[in-house]
């Protein structure tokens, strides 16, 4: 583990993994990464190098349709990060060592998606099919209306949920109101988790293009002040006395920059100290190389000026609605083009 790394977790983060490709989750254990997260774009990834392509065909020769050849070696990538983890679920008594297995992106398509009934209807479905069995395995529900009615049915039949796709505090709210209702239907809270993925990054590229008005010293801090408000508000509610066992938790998400010119570490720096960071291999790796040392500056909210000017520009609800509009179409999108190229690789073998 390196010197940074190791400052990282000191600082109270909990370093997890944006990727389940079975390589790189074998080099970010040994960096010191304890989990891990999946979604439609890293699978589709993953079967476009070829890698799979014999477990891709052994599927389809037992006949297996695409979507379900996309599903079953999903679960079966996950399944092996999981086992990689097992031992720091173990170890940790359940409050760390998971991995996400994301629920079909295609119920929220704005065109060929189902009804919103039928949408949380198959969310509770597949989400308990998905869980069935599996220890240290989270399951992904997107911040939508449906996704959001589905997490107190989810959470009442054990399921332990990473709420995704979160972009303000009013999804934020909602999707923990939810769990905690779900939660109490539970006899026993020994084993329950939450986690709540905030997304970090998306939020300055939106800034970007709709607050040209913002200034120097607020451009770009929107997505991490954004992130340390839902911090700490889920920070609050736990410990106004819910008495869970195990902690829970915000996840950083999309803590990889997207401006060259920000450090590659931007949004791990200004996180650090708590909860959880889900970072792509990338930024593990540049945080691995740095020779930086980091500590705690979660709860190091900018200075008041930047906060009143943020708050006086930023339109926080046409926000939500623009980045969670764009964030289903970058997983949707993914998706049909996975099965698109399950459908192309399954012909190869005719034309050879």
């Amino acid at each position: 583990m390196s010197a940074a790394i190791r400052s990282l977790i000191q600082s109270g983060t909990k370093l997890w993994l944006d990727s389940i490709d079975p390589d790189l989750i074998r080099r970010n254990r040994a960096l010191g990464a304890t989990g891990a997260t999946s979604n439609p774009i890293i699978v589709a990834d993953l079967i476009k190098t070829g890698r799979f392509d014999s477990r891709l065909m052994e599927l389809a020769h037992d006949g297996l349709d695409d979507s379900a050849i996309a599903w079953t070696m999903t679960d079966e990538l996950v399944r092996d990060a999981q086992k990689t983890f097992h031992g720091v679920w173990q170890s940790t008594a359940g409050n760390d060592g998971y991995v996400s297995y994301e629920l079909d992106p295609l119920l929220e398509d704005p065109d060929l998606g189902p009804p919103h009934d039928e949408r949380v209807r198959r969310y509770i479905e597949e989400g308990m099919q998905a869980n069935e069995g599996h220890d240290n395995r989270m399951i992904k529900v997107p911040a939508t209306p449906a996704g959001i009615e589905s997490l107190e049915e989810l959470v009442a039949g054990g399921v332990n949920p990473n709420v995704t796709l979160i972009f303000s505090e009013r999804q934020y709210d909602a999707a923990r109101d939810a769990v905690w209702r779900g939660a109490r239907r539970r006899r026993c809270l020994d084993r329950f988790k939450s986690c709540y993925s905030i997304f970090v990054s998306r939020i300055d590229v939106y800034t970007e293009s709709h607050c040209s008005g913002l200034s120097s010293d607020a451009q770009g801090q929107v997505g991490i002040l954004n992130a340390q408000r839902i911090w700490k508000r889920n920070l609050d509610f736990w410990q106004r006395g819910q008495h869970c066992p195990l902690l829970q938790e915000i996840i950083f998400a999309s803590t990889g920059v997207k401006k060259p010119s920000d450090p590659p570490w931007k949004y791990v720096a200004a996180l650090a100290g708590s909860d959880i960071q889900t970072n792509p291999p990338a930024t593990n790796d540049a945080v691995a190389a740095s020779e930086l040392t980091f500590s705690r500056r979660v709860d190091q909210l900018p200075p008041a000026t930047v906060i009143g000017e943020i708050d006086k520009i930023v339109d926080f609800d046409h926000m939500e609605q623009t980045l969670m509009e764009e964030g289903i179409a970058k997983f949707a999108n993914p998706q049909r083009a996975l099965l698109d190229l399950i459908a192309r690789k399954r012909e190869l073998p005719a034309r050879v």
